[in-house]
């Protein structure tokens, strides 16, 4: 069973995280419960520190903190098979970034990339967790390589899966908006949104159930029917900040170890992934096959051997 955590962000927003963890589960081979939706969590709460009248700091448990920071549209919920695949004896932890999942969902926001980063470095400092390995697929691994830039004291070691570091441009932003409005919510049942976003999408090139379930968590039951628990013009408004530029210079400054994982269907191509392996001081490179953009969900047991080998070396004293 996944833990609760909640957290105050950078600018006092409310965020929440999940330690999957709490129960020793994924000691034993064993899958962690973990939140299915933003709806139906399976939990325990624990309040943490939200302001300095609240001194009292939470016990810091045994073996190397990783914090797990999911992508766009995405929740915490989405790492529950492949964390408690990694080996190690590491406290795993996943945050539900603004937005999303269960944490809040301002809406003047703000959805930039500063403000991404900084809900990132907040979590950590507040739950005691630095130096983190960090873990982040698709924005939340831009998010992730970001702050070990700017916050190298914070970062012990950094996974990048699937993210690119060169721009996409106003295409592919037009493109993300009519995807949006081609969106026939609210869906009537939760099959239909399995059966949309697994066949029905244009954007599906062949039937793929594991990105109807993908989508099927982050959806919530309206009296209209069932609705994404994200507002998708905030979606947009999070990806504006980052897609039309180019990464590579804070990718350049990242200090720590650093491995680029991708599946070989996925949005980062090879020739892209090792130049920035490359460009990174001490960067490693993995590739996962038959897996696309959502290599974590997908192939958790991949992702896992992929990624543990690369944590116990750099993990291990």
């Amino acid at each position: 069973m996944a833990r609760r955590l909640d957290v105050t962000g950078a600018d006092g927003i409310r965020l929440t995280a999940w330690d999957f963890t709490a129960e020793g589960a994924a000691r034993d081979g064993t899958t962690p419960e973990a939140p299915t939706s933003a709806r139906t969590p399976a939990v325990s709460i624990t309040r943490q520190p939200t302001g300095p009248e609240d001194r009292a700091a939470p016990p810091r448990p045994s073996g190397a903190p990783v914090l797990l920071l999911h992508g766009l549209m995405g929740h915490a919920g989405h790492w529950a098979r492949a964390a408690g695949l990694l080996g190690g004896g590491h406290r795993t932890i996943a945050l539900d970034q603004r937005g999303h999942g269960a944490s809040e969902k301002p809406p003047a926001g703000p959805f930039t990339r500063e403000a991404y980063v900084a809900d990132a470095a907040a979590v950590i400092e507040r739950l005691r967790l630095g130096p983190v390995t960090l873990v982040g697929h698709s924005m939340g691994a831009l998010t992730a390589w970001q702050l070990a830039a700017e916050r190298p004291e914070l970062v012990r070691a950094l996974v990048i899966s699937d993210m690119r570091a060169s721009a996409l441009g106003a295409a592919s932003q037009r493109a993300w908006r009519d995807w949006f409005e081609g969106w026939p919510t609210p869906f009537p049942t939760l099959e239909a949104v399995h059966r949309w976003f697994g066949a029905d999408d244009p954007w599906v090139e062949a039937p793929n159930p594991a990105r109807g379930a993908f989508f099927a968590e982050v959806m919530a039951p309206h009296p209209d029917g069932w609705r994404p628990v994200f507002d998708p013009a905030q979606m947009l408004t999070s990806r504006e900040t980052w897609v039309h530029d180019a990464h590579w210079d804070s990718l350049a400054q990242v200090r720590c170890p650093t491995l680029v994982v991708r599946g070989l269907d996925g949005e980062l191509g090879r020739a892209e992934a090792q130049e920035m392996v490359r460009v990174l001081p001490h960067g490693a490179y993995a590739e996962i096959p038959d897996a696309g953009h959502l290599l974590h969900y997908t192939h958790p047991e991949a992702w896992a051997e992929a990624v543990t080998p690369f944590l116990t070396g750099v993990l291990t004293p």
